[in-house]
């Protein structure tokens, strides 16, 4: 079971950087960033699937989690996205407590980094993908079986 309420640490990124393999105004999952009332993020993806969305307290908005980078990998921090260097730098680092709406789905997460594995955070995030999938298979059979 998996809390929804966590606290967290939050950073902000923007399109505006001049980031080495950033890939402009697109998100890794191949969305264009969003930035009303509903907006994007970027998160490790073995422990916020692609999709996953939250509130941050004391924030109106919702975020969706559709982006990653390789800062994030092995980290429970989640980056949320600003249209401006001065809003990004203006977020800075921030503990916050968030909100988990609705996860997302660590089979779609798989499915997209599996294919860019032969970098060292998509490599990271896709086997900790896998080994929460399968650990939920055999959490399903515990269940439909009773037994360990």
């Amino acid at each position: 079971v998996y809390k929804r309420q966590r606290y967290v640490r939050t950073t902000a990124y923007s399109c505006m950087e001049n980031e080495p393999g950033a890939w402009g105004s697109l998100t890794a999952s191949g969305s264009t960033l969003k930035y009303g009332s509903i907006r994007s993020a970027a998160a490790d993806w073995s422990v916020y699937p692609l999709g996953t969305t939250f509130r941050v307290k004391g924030q109106p908005h919702t975020y969706i989690v559709e982006d990653y980078g390789s800062a994030l990998a092995g980290t429970n921090t989640v980056d949320i996205y600003k249209p401006s260097l001065q809003k990004m730098k203006k977020w800075g680092t921030r503990f916050t407590e968030i909100t988990v709406v609705d996860w997302g789905s660590y089979e779609r997460s798989a499915r997209i980094l599996k294919g860019r594995i032969r970098y060292d955070h998509c490599r990271k995030m896709y086997y900790g993908c896998m080994k929460k999938l399968n650990n939920s298979v055999v959490s399903n059979d515990i269940e439909r079986n009773g037994a360990l």
